[in-house]
């Protein structure tokens, strides 16, 4: 719940910003996936498409649009 209450601080521009950066990180660690069958943390696949979901609840909360 941290992460809700951190977000939830957060502007209507800055969560868009966030949700665009987790999803450009999480289509990189699956690119990586994808050419080397390889990751590091794979952990970080689903933790940051949580984190994208928790900001997109938020957004659709404050009713902007992405």
């Amino acid at each position: 719940m941290n992460k809700m209450k951190q977000f939830q601080d957060q502007s209507v521009e800055e969560l868009q910003a966030i949700y665009q950066d987790l999803s450009k990180e999480i289509f990189e660690l699956k690119n990586e996936i994808s050419t080397t069958r390889k990751i590091e943390k794979p952990h970080l696949v689903r933790q940051k498409k949580k984190d994208r979901a928790r900001v997109l609840t938020l957004l659709t909360s404050k009713g902007a649009k992405i």
